[in-house]
């Protein structure tokens, strides 16, 4: 009966309050200790499940609102709209008095309000901030989150009499501001703010992160739809201006509408190039900024005269034919983000050469805004990673943020370092991408890239890794790897195990290839910090390893036999299948070649030693 008090008070969301109610009826009625201590035991039980299940409400609302923002980005129309209901969900997520957004302006070299909800004060409506000025103008300016309990009375930052005055104005107390960042670049600063001291715990900070995120996300898709917009606009234009002309005039404006389309409902590189060959036939390469092909059409060319058009493309501002070969190149302000190049049998007329400049221009456009989305996640997902290596933030909330990126943190994963030899920005790219498709984390530090990729074979993952990495470098890259990991807490060791890993590899010479720490036994632990393995091999094992090279002997193998028969010369000889006599004339050798002393426990131990060290060393 008291359980059934209990449920129908959980059941109706009651109070805590009220959960006190049947306890002090039970008192006025009389009832014995025992049934009290029980009452008192089955109250805080029902007490811990409420505040559980508000707790998973709380994260369901958190989660719901994110998605609800992507699915805003996703239709994107109004930029306002969308801003306001990420501004509004802000507050209402983080159950704050106030929300509100501002947004660099480089021109004045300050940050403005843009966008407000709760606010009652035209003038903290209207408020600027100097860079560095407050805590908004200091996040602003090192687009770093910064959050205060007591704003007024904190003094780590720089205040400025309007801007006190405006907040408080305004009322304010609390304050938590977090960056909106497009890349390494700042834009603006999203907040949440309370007329109370409050502090703001760490989860309320990554959640506010997260919508700090798609807000910059929703500014960006609305530049890059602005810029479709004004390339409509100028398409149509010229439309009205070319009707009179040719079937190939008409042809481009087909050509045009069919990409302006493709934009809008998010096509990609290659459906760009379909259209292209499609309108003007031949054979079509679309390569990034580094000469790698993003996408191929109709045939193969010759690329021996490409990047020679390309720089007079670049510097001439318009398509240039080299031979049988059309080429344009697609840059974004200064920056050059690739090149199209276009072999036909026929003459191009300007209508034709105007198509595939317009083509250059929305696949700039295609590949700046996937560059913006792929930054954000690749953003999102090395901080994640950070976090699990240092074990800073609460497991519970890493596993949430690693759902809402696709990692599933209960299921086995594996560690793996690659080191990539200081070409830090290709090796972070060809990363990101690889962790991205495998549904897997990664974070850079230094000489290294770091992927907790899901899987349960450690040495396989660590070689496809390093053969991947080598490719896309053009050098080679040697990985090391650990797991399978099944909780989050072993991620850190898991890393330091694999950079171990890496380590002994570098020093065993086997620079390009990858290895799990299971693979290299008790030899990773000797050779990972930098150890001279080569003149250790000399020292111990030299004589004879030169005696083999220069007389085709088996003299290693020999010593190999004996050791691993427990020193037994009868089973070394049914194993390498020769006399008994023959092992004994070989050791004889060994023993001129090295000393007496050579089956001595110390030398033995570390003639074992380096054969095992020689034997890693040549399984190349």
């Amino acid at each position: 009966m008291t359980c059934a008090i209990f449920l129908e008070l959980l059941a109706r969301e009651a109070s805590p309050v009220e959960f006190e109610a049947p306890l002090l009826e039970a008192r006025a009625a009389g009832v014995p200790p025992e049934e009290l201590a029980e009452l008192e035991r089955t109250k805080l039980a029902a007490l811990r499940v409420r505040t559980l299940l508000e707790r998973r409400a709380r994260r369901e609302a958190e989660l719901s609102a994110l998605f609800d923002t992507a699915g805003d980005l996703a239709g994107l129309r109004d930029l306002d709209a969308v801003l306001e209901a990420i501004v509004r969900r802000a507050r209402r997520l983080l159950h704050a008095d106030i929300s509100y957004m501002t947004l660099n302006d480089d021109e004045r070299g300050d940050t403005y309000m843009r966008v407000t909800d709760g606010s009652v004060s035209a003038a903290f409506r209207a408020l600027r901030l100097p860079m560095g000025a407050g805590l908004g103008g200091l996040v602003a300016q090192t687009a770093t989150p910064y959050t205060s309990a007591d704003y007024p009375a904190d003094e780590r930052f720089h205040h400025m009499s309007f801007i006190d005055t405006a907040v408080s104005e305004e009322g304010l107390v609390a304050i938590l501001g977090v960056p909106m960042r497009l890349g390494a670049r700042g834009i603006g600063v999203l907040y949440a703010a309370n007329r109370s001291a409050r502090p703001f715990v760490q989860e309320e900070v990554t959640l506010l992160g997260s919508l700090a995120a798609h807000a910059a996300i929703a500014i960006d898709n609305a530049r890059l739809l602005e810029e479709t917009r004004a390339a409509l606009e100028e398409l149509s234009s010229a439309n009205k201006l070319i009707q009179a002309r040719s079937a190939a005039v008409e042809r481009a404006a087909q050509a045009h509408d069919r990409m302006t389309a493709l934009v809008v409902r998010g096509g990609g590189v290659e459906d760009v190039a379909a259209v292209v060959t499609d309108v003007l036939g031949g054979a079509l390469v679309v390569l990034d900024s580094e000469g790698r092909r993003l996408a191929a059409l109709g045939g193969d060319l010759d690329e021996s005269d490409i990047e020679e058009a390309a720089a007079a493309s670049r510097s001439l501002g318009r398509t240039v034919q080299r031979g049988g070969l059309w080429v344009t190149s697609m840059a974004a302000g200064a920056e050059v983000l690739g090149t199209l190049v276009l072999r036909t049998s026929d003459d191009m007329p300007d209508p034709d050469q105007r198509i595939l400049e317009r083509a250059a221009l929305v696949t700039a456009l295609l590949l700046l805004f996937r560059r913006s989305v792929a930054e954000a996640e690749g953003r999102v997902r090395g901080e994640l990673l950070n976090d699990l290596l240092t074990n800073r933030a609460d497991q519970e909330a890493l596993r949430d943020r690693a759902k809402l990126v696709g990692v599933d943190l209960t299921a086995p994963h594996i560690l793996v370092v690659a080191r990539h030899n200081g070409d830090r920005q290709r090796a972070a790219f060809w990363a990101t991408s690889h962790a991205s498709l495998r549904h897997g984390l990664v974070a850079t530090r230094g000489d290294e890239v770091i992927l907790l990729l899901p899987g349960t074979t450690p040495g396989p993952e660590a070689r496809q890794v390093a053969r991947d990495l080598t490719a896309a470098l053009g050098h080679p890259a040697t990985a090391g790897a650990a797991g399978p990991i099944h909780t989050p807490t072993d991620i850190a060791s898991a890393h330091r195990e694999a950079e171990r890993c890496a380590e002994a590899l570098l020093s065993l010479g086997r620079s390009g290839d990858g290895a799990s720490s299971d693979e290299l036994g008790f030899v990773g632990l000797l050779v990972g910090d930098g150890r001279d393995v080569p003149a250790f091999l000399t020292s111990a094992l030299g004589p004879v390893l030169a005696y083999d090279e220069r007389r085709g002997t088996a003299l290693i193998q020999t010593l190999e036999t004996y050791f691993a028969a427990g020193c037994s010369l009868s089973r070394a000889s049914e194993r390498l299948h020769i006399h008994v006599n023959t092992v004994t004339q070989r050791l004889d050798r060994v023993a001129q070649l090295l000393g007496e002393d050579w089956q001595s426990p110390d030398r033995s131990l570390e003639l074992q030693l380096a054969l095992r060290l020689n034997r890693l060393r040549t399984a190349l």
